[in-house]
């Protein structure tokens, strides 16, 4: 019996290893804190390292390509005797079944024995470079069609993109021979899906996810450029679809998490933006003091901000950290105002 008298505060003591002094409290919770610290620390810089690394090898592995793409593209625009520019339904299937037409007949004359002492007629002699929006699309050597994309963010031009379509004769369908578009947006899911089956929604969809992927590329860029010595810990995916990043205040911490639907969205679906209250905060109201296991515990509660939410759904990125930075100490007034009555 007195062995269990004896045994029992010390059970309690293990249970609860909070119970000692709060110096001791104190101390354990600063080593939590610098562990965390170190372990972000040590995250950041894997991803920052992964980052470049991705960027490095992905860039020199298109460089050759890429080179060697547009020169052929320059040559052929070049040497083309018209570019037609087509609006709106001009674009349609049955153009893209003339521009395969062509290449074929093209190749099979270039491939006819005697072809050197045959003198083309004006049809062949025809080369014609068709423009859609930010697409330009090119008869090649060797039966193949070239789209060259054109992406650009606030009216100035971005990279060009290519990709060479191919097929072993007209009645078969096209595949993609090769391209300069980036490994982490999904061409060849797009070719499985659409090219089969409709090769001019391949093209328009191909169009559409590289200048998604450019203007929120272009959008993160901006904030840091502007924005830069009030943002840290900015992490990102590689096609941009998700974005998060923390902006310093003197009173709080913000942090701002997007989520995009899909590829081709320009503007986030899923956001959350938190207000994390400093401990030197004016706003010391949204601290929530609570009694865990005999001990007295503080922890911050954080608060959404609702307007700077609605920002980033409905303007550019660079625009609603404006926006929220703008209106940031008004609404945390507001916030302490409501918490403390």
């Amino acid at each position: 019996m007195d062995s269990d008298t004896e045994e029992s505060p010390r059970k309690r003591q293990r249970k609860n290893p909070f119970s000692g002094d709060s110096s001791s409290r104190k101390n354990l919770m600063q080593d939590e804190d610098i562990r965390l610290e170190t372990t972000r620390a040590r995250f950041s810089n894997v991803l920052k390292r992964h980052g470049e690394l991705t960027e490095r090898l992905s860039r020199d592995s298109d460089k050759m390509i890429f080179e060697r793409l547009q020169k052929e593209f320059e040559a052929a625009r070049a040497s083309q005797t018209e570019e037609i520019c087509l609006k709106g339904e001009e674009w349609n299937d049955g153009l893209l079944a003339t521009i395969r037409e062509r290449v074929h007949m093209e190749a099979d004359r270039k491939a006819m024995p005697g072809d050197i002492n045959m003198v083309p007629g004006p049809h062949f002699q025809e080369k014609i470079t068709y423009k859609v929006g930010s697409k330009v699309i090119c008869c090649l050597e060797g039966a193949r069609i070239g789209i060259q994309y054109e992406t650009s963010f606030a009216d100035e031009p971005c990279e060009l993109y290519h990709c060479v379509l191919e097929s072993k004769s007209f009645l078969e369908k096209m595949t993609v021979l090769e391209h300069t578009i980036p490994f982490f947006l999904p061409i060849r899911e797009a070719e499985n899906d659409l090219l089969s089956s409709n090769a001019m929604k391949f093209i328009d969809y191909v169009g559409e996810l590289l200048q998604a992927y450019v203007d929120r590329r272009e959008q993160v860029r901006l904030i840091k450029e502007l924005y830069g010595n009030q943002i840290r810990e900015l992490y990102h995916s590689l096609p941009y679809h998700m974005v998060e990043f923390v902006l310093d205040d003197s009173d709080c911490k913000v942090t701002v998490s997007l989520r995009y639907a899909d590829l081709v969205s320009v503007l986030p679906t899923r956001i959350r933006v938190l207000a994390w209250p400093s401990k030197k905060s004016s706003i010391d109201a949204m601290t929530m003091n609570r009694k865990e296991n005999g001990v007295l515990g503080s922890h911050q509660i954080p608060v959404r901000l609702s307007y700077a939410e609605d920002a980033v759904r409905k303007m550019s990125l660079p625009e609603a950290f404006a926006e929220i930075v703008l209106n940031l100490p008004q609404a945390l007034q507001q916030m302490s105002q409501q918490t403390s009555k």
